[in-house]
């Protein structure tokens, strides 16, 4: 009997790592199968589904010993992507399905029902970008995943509903045709955000915070009382940031794959993700983790907004994780198996009250927390953190005639256009899509200078204010945003005082 070998892989993080599948089947007494190759348990469990899938398919095996092996030996193998090509080597060093060596040109994945059916996995994005790297001619995997995997163009996505049709293909007479990629420039324009800026009452300070957060990639804190607009203002975000490129959404769809988040028959993600995680979230949920870490909170946010409602609820510790990604747009998870490195480039609207029972400085309602209340609440949120946020902006309670006012403000998509035309200027300024929160230091120096009356104007707010070397510099991005958004190639004087007016440092 033949030794059958077919091409898998193991997901290590968001990427993908070729592992050979190894079949060897003799005749025995009765029928068994060995896994090695370091599996888990959900490998070691693939056994008894793999067998009962292939009597219900109707294929007869016989009385055989088979050994699988899953190489290299020495990376773990998890999850239940392996059953499928199992399934297939067995039938193939049993005799009972005769193929070309031909099948070395496919990567095989997927799941196996005790029916025979085939049912969704995780991360095939991942998949199909690795078999693209590898020169790989396609990929067999189920048809609920065959959407998600054509986004990648250049290789075959081959769908297959059982293993009945994978058996089929093995012959050389295939059920489906393969499906190729058919990506549209207008994928990413036809998404709607679900929230309007017209829609929201008054708070023209708050709006064109986020309209120069949205145009710089800048990090935004709100403060203000209950009910004031905090969180509408964050969903109403997205409207305004520009379309996802394909790169972008092959990046952030990649991740919610991977994390098994991504709906069955769902390809790309066309809307920019918008996470946001409770207060009582874990260390791990929100930065990411297990033996073999999952992306958290602020990875699925990628190419995103990452929206934090009540920030000094959340855990002290849980914050303090924040301070890499929103520093490094990336964070990196050690453990004994390796490091294992996020993308978090995403745009981080925090929300808080003024105090703990929200109404301090409100104009008609007193409150009732003490000085020492006060400060124990504001002192949750540290120094360091405070300053990793671009823009500290107070929401003002709403008026009556906030409400009584008919819709007159700019609608998101009129904003959007002229955030269209900032992120324009930055991308030709760095000659790659970059954004100006994304400045090193020699590029602050180089695209952010400043005339005499500018430098006064900045010495000046330091001397009263006593900012950070980092908070120095993330005024200076925010400048360069605002002087994009008039298309100005020089930050002037207006545009430096307006930064400073967006971080108000009282916390």
């Amino acid at each position: 009997m033949p030794l059958s070998r077919l091409c898998c892989l193991s997901l290590v993080g968001l990427e993908a790592v070729p592992v050979d599948v190894e079949v060897d089947v003799v005749k025995s007494d009765g029928l068994s199968l060995i896994i090695v190759g370091l599996p888990d348990t959900a490998v070691r469990e693939s056994k008894d589904r793999v067998l009962t899938a292939i009597k219900n398919s109707g294929f007869q095996l016989g009385t055989v010993h088979a050994i699988v092996n899953l190489a290299p030996s020495d990376l773990k193998k998890e999850g239940s992507i392996y059953d499928l090509p199992i399934a297939l080597g067995l039938l193939r060093s049993a005799g009972l399905v005769s193929s070309s060596d031909t099948i070395q040109d496919y990567i095989i994945v997927g799941e196996l029902a005790l029916s025979g059916e085939l049912r969704p996995i995780c991360g095939a994005l991942a998949i199909a970008l690795l078999a693209r790297a590898q020169g790989k001619k396609g990929i067999l995997l189920p048809a609920s995943n065959a959407k998600e995997a054509a986004a990648v163009p250049g290789i075959d996505i081959h769908p297959l509903q059982n293993l009945k049709e994978a058996v089929r293909f093995l012959k050389g007479t295939p059920c489906h045709p393969p499906i190729q990629s058919t990506l549209s420039d207008d994928l990413f324009k036809s998404a709607e955000a679900s929230v309007d800026f017209r829609d929201v009452k008054g708070q023209l300070h708050s709006k064109r915070a986020l309209e120069v957060a949205a145009a710089g990639s800048h990090n935004v804190v709100l403060s203000g009382p209950p009910g004031s607009g905090k969180t509408m203002l964050a969903k109403a975000l997205i409207g305004i940031m520009p379309e996802l490129t394909l790169e972008e959404a092959i990046e952030a769809t990649k991740i919610h794959s991977v994390a098994g988040l991504l709906p069955p028959n769902q390809g790309l993600l066309t809307l920019r993700p918008f996470r946001s995680p409770h207060h009582t979230i874990s260390y791990a949920g929100l930065i990411g983790g297990g033996s073999y870490p999952k992306p958290g909170e602020v990875s699925l946010a990628h190419q995103g907004i990452l929206f934090l409602d009540e920030l000094p609820e959340f855990s002290r510790s849980v914050l303090e994780v924040l301070r890499q990604p929103l520093e490094d747009r990336k964070v990196t998870i050690s453990r004994a198996n390796g490091n294992f490195t996020f993308p978090t480039s995403f745009v981080c609207i925090a929300a808080m009250n003024p105090c703990p029972c929200g109404y301090l400085g409100h104009p008609t309602k007193a409150c009732k927390d003490s000085a020492l209340q006060v400060d124990r609440y504001r002192g949750k949120i540290s120094g360091p953190l405070w300053d990793r946020f671009d823009m500290h902006i107070d929401v003002p309670p709403l008026k009556h005639e906030d409400f009584s006012v008919e819709a007159s403000a700019e609608p998101s998509s009129v904003i959007r256009e002229r955030v269209k035309r900032a992120r324009a200027i930055q991308n030709n300024r760095f000659g790659k899509v970059k954004s100006n929160a994304m400045m090193s230091s020699g590029e602050i120096k180089k695209y952010c200078s400043l005339d005499a009356k500018g430098k006064e104007t900045l010495r000046m707010a330091v001397e009263v204010t006593g900012v950070s070397a980092r908070a120095y510099d993330r005024i200076l991005r925010v400048a360069r945003t605002i002087a994009d958004l008039d298309a100005s190639d020089n930050i002037h004087k207006h545009h430096l005082m307006e930064a400073l007016n967006l971080r108000n440092d009282r916390k």
